[in-house]
């Protein structure tokens, strides 16, 4: 009598186990969001160039949910931009804008980057479907939860004009949640020098 026990309390257990993995996977995922960033339109965009100065930190949600497009962003505009930008954004892949770089600063505070190096960035790999080494493994992936997570890293830019900024990676998702729109905080500096702080 007792050694019967043992088959079905195991196949109890590997039940409620299997259960419980497809309740967590169902589960609509307990995600940080944040609202769309406005922009500036492409005709004022002149009008809001960061120039020579230092700006930041800024919060920036961009929607990059088509599998096709890419977004360009401009840190000198600190808006999505129709050209060529510092960076490109397509669902969960970040490259560099043409003739800029990025470099991994590692897991770091964003507010203790208060300068970033001059030299040492990463240009992207491929042409059909670019790939920014530095940059592309910016997220961790829950297996259960299928969640993408910011790593706790900061990356230094620069930008195809020689200036610089820094970055870090603070959400993935839209309102709903919704994959696609990445949000970041970044500080850029237009006067060409590598500093982050005042």
């Amino acid at each position: 009598m007792t050694g019967s026990r043992g088959p079905i309390l195991a196949s109890t257990v590997v039940a409620a186990v299997a259960v419980t993995l497809v309740a967590l996977t169902l589960r609509p995922p307990d995600v940080p969001t944040y609202p769309l960033t406005s922009g500036p339109s492409p005709a004022s965009q002149t009008t809001n160039d960061a120039g020579r100065a230092l700006v930041g930190p800024v919060l920036y949600t961009l929607d990059a949910t088509s599998a096709e497009a890419w977004r360009n962003f401009s840190f000198r505009l600190g808006a999505v931009v129709d050209g060529h930008g510092d960076l490109a954004f397509k669902r969960y892949a970040i490259v560099a804008g043409p003739g800029a770089g990025i470099l991994d600063l590692g897991e770091t505070a964003f507010g203790q980057v208060r300068t970033v190096p001059a030299d040492g960035y990463l240009a992207n790999e491929g042409a059909a479907e670019p790939r920014n080494p530095a940059i592309a493994s910016w997220y961790t992936y829950g297996f259960f939860t299928h969640v993408l997570s910011p790593k706790p890293h900061v990356w230094a830019v620069r930008t195809a004009d020689g200036r610089y900024a820094k970055l870090e990676m603070v959400a993935y998702y839209c309102p709903g949640p919704q994959p696609g729109c990445p949000t970041f905080r970044y500080v850029y500096q237009g006067d060409g020098t590598t500093r982050m702080a005042p």
